[in-house]
């Protein structure tokens, strides 16, 4: 076996990616989503069942008064939607920078 292919698949094997995949990318989804698919997207990006995550948030609520549900909101405004180019703060900067540039 020649020496690049033999590092290809020690790197592939450390990364725990294939040569021929390109990364997943952190989405919300639109299938399995009960509000705005954070926990479904974040379960499907890290291989988790979505429902352990929402348990994981539901208690982190309840442990800190509700201040958790800002990582929620934090990951609705930040990560994209499935199908979308930019999350919903990219698209709302993108907009004021396009109307600063034209206006």
């Amino acid at each position: 076996m020649p020496k690049s292919t033999i590092g290809d698949m020690e790197q592939n094997a450390s990364t725990g990616t294939n040569a021929n995949t390109k990364p997943r990318e952190l989405r919300r989804t639109r299938t399995g989503r009960m509000i705005a698919g954070v926990c479904s997207g974040a379960g499907e990006h890290f291989g988790v069942d979505a429902n352990i995550l929402r348990l994981v948030l539901a208690g982190l609520c309840v442990f800190t008064a509700g201040t958790a549900a800002f990582i929620y909101v934090a990951g609705w405004l930040l990560i994209p939607e499935e199908g979308e180019r930019t999350s919903i703060v990219q698209g709302l900067l993108d907009k004021q920078w396009h109307n600063k540039r034209t206006g």
